[in-house]
């Protein structure tokens, strides 16, 4: 009487079959995780815009002294520096820390790399923030974009409030533009 000897592990095939059908679902999950990911920055660079919009307002009643919002663009991606002093007084790139002259003082820099494919863009070079109502001069519109065509919009007014939105309601979350 013979025992037959059980197969163990898998055959070519099996093997063959179960990796064409990983990287199908790999193929089909790689261009939506990508888009996750950059609408995740894009949203955490508007987040942290509007947040910094209002701590210069807040700091320049507190401080009672007027507080700079500016903004730089380069080659190697956008930075804008929290400072007080005059608006051609402090400088940043997106690879390195900012720097003030004269009796300026940086008090927060944000620097978005061209690699994070996330960047800022606004209408004025700089925002002054007025210590005695928290207003500000001159209005602007902060511009957050996104690499995959999406962006988010902080219109600062003379007030010194911001209004989000999202030009053509793509981003959730945000009134459309």
């Amino acid at each position: 009487m013979k025992t037959s000897a059980k197969q163990q592990g898998l055959s070519l095939i099996e093997v063959t079959v179960t990796m064409a059908v990983a990287v199908v679902l790999a193929g089909t999950a790689a261009p939506s995780l990508f888009d996750f990911i950059g609408t995740r920055r894009l949203e955490a660079a508007a987040t942290q815009l509007a947040s910094d919009i209002q701590f210069v307002r807040t700091d320049a009643v507190a401080r009672n002294q007027p507080v700079r919002l500016s903004f730089f663009n380069s080659a190697d991606g956008s930075c804008y520096v929290i400072h007080t002093g005059a608006a051609a007084s402090c400088s940043c790139a997106a690879t390195g820390p900012a720097v003030c002259t004269g009796s300026a003082t940086q008090l927060k820099t944000v620097q978005l790399a061209a690699r994070e494919r996330v960047s800022v863009q606004a209408n004025t070079t700089t925002v002054l923030f007025d210590p005695l109502h928290g207003t500000a001069s001159p209005t602007a519109t902060l511009r957050v974009l996104g690499a995959n065509g999406r962006a988010v919009h902080h219109i600062v007014n003379v007030m010194g409030r911001v209004r989000s939105c999202s030009p053509l309601n793509a981003m959730p979350g945000y009134a459309a533009c």
